[in-house]
């Protein structure tokens, strides 16, 4: 799987641990934050970057850091076609999958250990949409996905 990475300052003391264990578990990781603190890359730039590769279909999904997971979760969101869920437990990453879709996963790097986010992270990976929920919640899903879709062509335009 391809995965788009990116960390700001703020999550930059995963970033290593994180790489690795992608790595480690088969993944083309494309790197597009924060590589080194002396070039530290704000969440800004960081969340449009990884949501542009995810979105245009360079990635398969992306994986965001900041402090907190918060500020670039929201920056990575104003991007078309984005769904990035900041996520703080093992059941939220994989809810975000199951119920939202989520093609990205944002985590705090100052509120999440190494091995919470490589676990938060693989489920995210792992999980499918809609996995193990009854036909009839899946297409209410599939309805409201729909309209989020109307939403936000009006908002960013087609």
């Amino acid at each position: 799987m391809k995965i788009a990475f990116g960390v700001d300052p703020g999550g930059f003391c995963l970033r290593e641990g994180v790489l690795a264990h992608l790595k480690e578990k088969g993944h083309e990781v494309l790197d597009l934050g924060t590589q080194d603190m002396d070039n530290p890359i704000p969440y800004m730039i960081v969340g449009r970057n990884v949501a542009e590769a995810v979105t245009s279909g360079k990635a398969d999904f992306g994986v965001v850091m900041c402090g907190t997971g918060m500020g670039i979760s929201i920056a990575t969101n104003k991007i078309k076609g984005a769904r990035c869920a900041m996520v703080e437990s093992y059941y939220a990453a994989r809810e975000s999958r199951i119920i939202n879709d989520a093609n990205i996963i944002a985590l705090g790097g100052t509120t999440t250990s190494l091995r919470m986010a490589c676990e938060m992270i693989d489920v995210f990976l792992e999980t499918k949409w809609g996995q193990g929920l009854p036909d009839f919640r899946v297409q209410r899903i599939k309805d409201g996905a729909k309209k989020l879709a109307e939403y936000e062509d009006e908002q960013f335009g087609k």
